[in-house]
């Protein structure tokens, strides 16, 4: 086995950068070279990218690509695993991960079978023993066989180091994880090397290529960072995405392909809840050349949005903003609206005068027993307005008085209904 174990004390810093690719074999000549391989293996990859690949091959260091999801971070590992040769392994992360998913466990069941077979053995493992604490000398021994590497059940980021061949770790979605994944990981990334308590020190023969992958849904710790060649990635421009697609041979015209990728753009400049990813413009344009379209309409972007729009809330407003986005003069069809709802009651409301256009109904056709305006109130409410229906008192003017809308209260209704209780001013309830 192309492994080597060292105690805690002494575990090494991991190889050096000539020896960064394991084998010893140039795996990428230049820049160029990285553009040239990941072409032919359907990854189109710019500058920028491509010289972070040649840089991670030379200086033996990890990348950390970060950028929202569906740029490609993923499918970059998977082809550079493609064009160097090398076994992809994976460790897909997720909220409350630990090391026991991540790094390694003991194997439980081997564990259980061993103890029976120790029990019925241990008679004769003591059975020569002439003290006490030389027979729990001899039984402590046997003990520590329980955590061995006979025991030892790796997950993938010990199988990265324990593996006889070269290979590439994709560390998924590292920002899902919790950050005691994080301090886990740190070992393997500085020194291609990973602890284990009750064995010792693992250290890579072959120092695998890591690529760790996040979208963005929490900052990553700066110890993380430090240990890493880091990238971010963006949606490309139109011109590199129209490219892309046409590479992925997906039987659009492209005439067709570039309306459809002016159209995405337009769909990610939206207020959505996820923008639609390079993959699902591809998932895109493949359903429509699927479906025989010769031409890009907002009736058949509507029918067909939900290959890139997957929340219900973004599919409404996706389809609301399509007619405008294949043609900016066009007029929005009511059947593309996400309400669906026609309104149509013809009624028309002048608050300001009061008065009501009902448009093709006739109210006056319907007898209710009564006319409109005792109908709507509205002539009782001019009646109770018309000056002088209060005598001037009323509204607080001295002087004169008027009988006018007045009453008059004799003073035995006053007497009543002030009249004090037991001699004393008539309490209030409470």
């Amino acid at each position: 086995m192309s492994v080597q174990i060292v105690s805690d004390s002494s575990a090494g810093s991991g190889p050096a950068p000539d020896e960064a690719v394991g084998d010893g074999t140039a795996e990428f000549v230049d820049v160029a070279d990285v553009v040239e391989k990941f072409a032919a293996a359907g990854y189109l990859a710019d500058q920028r990218l491509a010289t972070t690949v040649f840089l991670q091959h030379k200086l033996g260091k990890p990348i950390l690509l970060e950028g929202p999801a569906g740029v490609g971070k993923t499918q970059l590992a998977k082809t550079l695993a493609e064009v160097t040769g090398r076994e992809l392994l994976r460790l897909q992360c997720y909220e409350g991960q630990d090391e026991t998913t991540a790094l390694y466990e003991w194997d439980y069941g081997k564990q259980l079978l061993y103890t029976q077979v120790l029990r019925e053995k241990i008679s004769q493992v003591v059975a020569d023993a002439s003290t006490l604490s030389e027979a729990v000398d001899r039984i402590g021994a046997e003990e520590s066989v329980f955590f061995s590497e006979r025991f030892l059940a790796p997950r993938p980021l010990l199988e990265a180091v324990r593996a006889d061949h070269p290979v590439v770790l994709l560390v998924d979605e590292v920002d899902r994880a919790d950050e005691a994944l994080e301090a886990v990981l740190l070992e393997l990334l500085a020194e291609y090397q990973v602890s284990v308590p009750e064995i010792g020190t693992f250290v890579a023969t072959h120092q695998p290529m890591i690529v760790l992958t996040s979208n963005n849904t929490r900052d990553l710790s700066a110890a993380l960072k430090r240990r890493c060649l880091h990238l971010s990635l963006d949606y490309p421009d139109s011109a590199r995405e129209l490219e892309i697609i046409k590479s992925k041979n997906t039987g659009l015209s492209d005439t067709l392909s570039a309306k459809l990728v002016e159209i995405v753009r337009g769909l990610r400049d939206l207020d959505l809840r996820k923008a639609p990813s390079i993959s699902e413009a591809i998932d895109w344009a493949r359903t429509l050349a699927v479906l025989g379209a010769d031409e890009l309409t907002a009736d058949v972007l509507a029918q067909t949005a939900n290959v890139v729009v997957k929340y219900d809330r973004d599919l409404a407003r996706a389809i609301d903003a399509l007619p405008k986005l294949v043609d900016p003069n066009a007029e929005v069809p009511e059947h593309l609206h996400s309400h669906g709802h026609s309104h149509g009651h013809g009624h028309s409301h002048s608050h300001g005068e009061h008065s009501h256009d009902h448009g093709d109904h006739d109210h006056g056709d319907h007898d209710h027993g009564k006319d409109q305006s005792d109908h709507s109130g509205q002539a009782k409410r001019a009646a109770k307005d018309v000056p002088g229906r209060h005598g001037s008192d009323y509204y607080g003017s001295p002087g004169a008085k008027s009988d006018a809308g007045t009453r008059t209260i004799s003073p035995g209704q006053g007497d009543r209904s002030f009249k004090s209780r037991g001699g004393g001013a008539r309490k209030r309830p409470f």
